[in-house]
């Protein structure tokens, strides 16, 4: 269950508010080093840790992905905050693939635009989070492709063409299907053997 530990007014929060959040937020990471904490949406959330499954089904997408990483030279970091912008949003993705030597904010953030994959993987308390607001978030931010596998709604859905509206792009595949990942991955996934399919 997420708890929400700081949540603005209705209207969007301004930047004095952003600022104290953000410096709040590595605190409240050091303080909590057994929950994911992550500021979304002008909120600091604090959710438990992944389960079994929710792991398992991140290990079997690395399985998927580690042979064309390893081939190019690129890297799969399961655990780094998204740098979308200075007054933006912190997230922390499932899985986040990056270039070799990624521009990074600093030695905990890498800038969302220098990413090659986005990964998150729909837990009961994310999924309003993961399917509504980050994609609109790392979209701003030049994320290029941003993956949301949801074992609960038996689906992947892979947001593409960021722009400053949201993703141009959509592909969603029930799970058992074949999702075709674009330049510069020229991969096909198939997610016939996603753990709980």
């Amino acid at each position: 269950m997420a708890k929400v530990l700081d949540r603005p007014t209705a209207d969007p929060p301004h930047e004095d508010l952003r600022d104290e959040l953000a410096r709040r937020l590595p605190e409240m990471c050091e303080s909590l080093p057994d929950r994911r904490v992550e500021l979304i949406n002008g909120r600091i959330v604090v959710r438990e840790l992944p389960t079994d499954s929710h792991n398992d089904i991140v290990f079997w997408l690395i399985t998927q992905l580690v042979g064309i990483v390893t081939e190019r030279g690129w890297k799969i970091w399961p655990d780094i905050k998204l740098h979308l912008g200075p007054q933006a949003d912190r997230y922390r993705p499932d899985l986040t693939v990056v270039p070799p030597n990624p521009r990074m904010w600093d030695k905990n953030e890498v800038y969302g635009d220098v990413t090659l994959l986005v990964v998150e993987v729909v837990s009961p308390s994310s999924s309003n989070d993961d399917h509504v607001i980050k994609p609109q978030g790392c979209a701003q931010a030049g994320v290029p492709l941003y993956l949301v596998v949801d074992a609960f709604d038996e689906q992947v859905r892979l947001l593409s063409r960021p722009s400053q509206k949201g993703y141009q792009r959509e592909v969603i595949v029930k799970l058992g299907g074949s999702l075709d990942l674009p330049e510069p991955w020229n991969l096909t996934i198939d997610t016939d053997g996603l753990p709980g399919t």
